[in-house]
């Protein structure tokens, strides 16, 4: 089981929550897009294992937040203080990633992760053209309001975020976490939706890896898993 040439799983890991984290950079004729940032903290973590797969911090061009929660985000602003990436998300996460809005899960009498402005705002089926083929932007929303994941159909591969999770132990795909998923319904219409794409292994943000594909997702829809 391996990622196709020009993706690179960026594990990084939280030893202080016992938590493992999957960015993913994805290699561009512009730079690395990076899948992701991560929590307070990530920056280290994230330069590290940039290193390890021969890159810099500074060769991270563009970040794309699948969504908004902050142990995807909550490490963007200072990413940006050493890199000024370019920084993109679906239109129904911008609020919530630059200010304008409270994040939906974090109680409003809380403290929120610094906001960042969102460079440009993406609407769903937009392409990025990376090493590894055509990379498509699939709208997956329901753990979020405007979650979306990433479709690279030459490499039959999904970048879940968070619509779809391996980290239960027995190294299989499951769906996502009820507890932090406030429109279940509609997760699980978006995980129907991914079960359409010919995929043959998925990377999740909890779990890494895993080598199910369009039958386990499809399982999952069903709820016959």
């Amino acid at each position: 089981m391996a990622l196709p040439a020009g993706v690179h799983d960026l594990a990084v890991r939280y030893d202080d929550r016992d938590l493992d984290l999957h960015p993913v950079a994805v290699e561009t004729d512009h730079g690395l897009v990076l899948v992701d940032v991560g929590l307070p903290g990530a920056v280290p973590r994230l330069r590290e294992a940039l290193d390890a797969h021969g890159f810099a911090l500074s060769d991270v061009e563009t970040v794309f937040l699948t969504h908004h929660d902050g142990d995807h985000a909550a490490a963007l602003d200072d990413l940006e203080a050493e890199t000024d990436a370019f920084v993109v998300t679906h239109q129904d996460e911008a609020s919530y990633v630059d200010g304008r809005e409270h994040p939906v899960k974090t109680d409003p009498d809380d403290d929120r992760y610094p906001p960042v402005s969102v460079d440009l705002e993406l609407v769903g089926d937009e392409t990025f053209d990376t090493a590894a083929g055509p990379m498509r932007v699939v709208e997956t929303p329901g753990h979020s309001p405007g979650h979306c994941s990433l479709y690279l159909p030459e490499a039959g591969l999904l970048l879940a975020g968070d619509a779809l999770v391996a980290d239960h132990g027995d190294g299989r795909l499951h769906g996502p976490k009820p507890q932090f998923t406030p429109d279940r319904e509609r997760a699980r219409e978006s995980v129907a939706s991914l079960a359409d794409l010919d995929v043959d292994q998925t990377l999740c943000y909890h779990g890494g890896l895993v080598d199910d594909g369009t039958d386990r997702i499809a399982a999952i829809a069903t709820g016959s898993t």
